[in-house]
């Protein structure tokens, strides 16, 4: 009865681990599709930025813009937070990324610069969402894919090793006790016989 009990729980064990597994492959194919759109975008993206970037140096020269990005990062505050929410028995992180503007004017004079600066700072300002973004998707796609390897595994353990050797630990007692059950059987009809015999004798 222990071993049955064992076996129902594997079995029960087994049919979890395969929904979970399901659970996971679902979830990976939907952040996949999110990651190529993600992906995609900050392509194009990078694209306009490096055009950007190289028709700023073309107009401004590369020392000048370098000069305008080192006080450009006084008016900027980057705020980060990251908090961890579970998902599908995994801690996911949640990104919440600001980049605050302190002052409302530019470090630098519209007079003497490029107008493709301007386009510059606000694609780069959207690049780096884009970056977070992907990097929070690749993070969560990489712990569920851990997660389905460990899933995986132990659904093989269990189909391969575990469940058959309990069938066969309560196949070979059953055989055990049926084997006794036909002895009992046996010998008790020989020894109705002999009681019948002996009755028959005595008459």
């Amino acid at each position: 009865m222990n071993l049955q009990k064992r076996l129902n729980f594997a079995v029960k064990g087994k049919s979890f681990l395969e929904f979970k597994q399901e659970q996971l492959i679902f979830e990976i194919k939907n952040l996949w599709s999110d990651y190529k759109k993600q992906r995609k975008k900050f392509l194009n993206l990078l694209k306009e930025v490096m055009i950007n970037l190289h028709q700023t140096y073309k107009e401004m020269g590369k020392n000048n813009v370098k000069m305008i990005g080192s006080l450009s990062k006084i008016q900027f505050k980057p705020t980060i937070d990251v908090t961890y929410i579970k998902k599908i028995g995994n801690l996911v992180p949640d990104i919440d990324f600001e980049l605050i503007k302190e002052e409302t004017l530019p470090a630098y004079s519209f007079e003497y610069t490029s107008h493709y600066l301007d386009d510059l700072i606000i694609k780069l300002t959207d690049l780096f969402k884009i970056i977070i973004n992907l990097a929070q998707i690749e993070d969560i796609m990489l712990k569920h894919s851990l997660s389905f390897k460990k899933i995986t595994r132990r659904i093989h353990g269990l189909n391969n090793i575990i469940i058959p050797a309990l069938s066969q630990e309560i196949k070979k007692i059953k055989d055990i006790l049926e084997e006794v059950q036909r002895e009992n059987f046996v010998r008790l009809k020989n020894t109705k016989d002999l009681i019948y015999k002996k009755k028959f004798i005595e008459t």
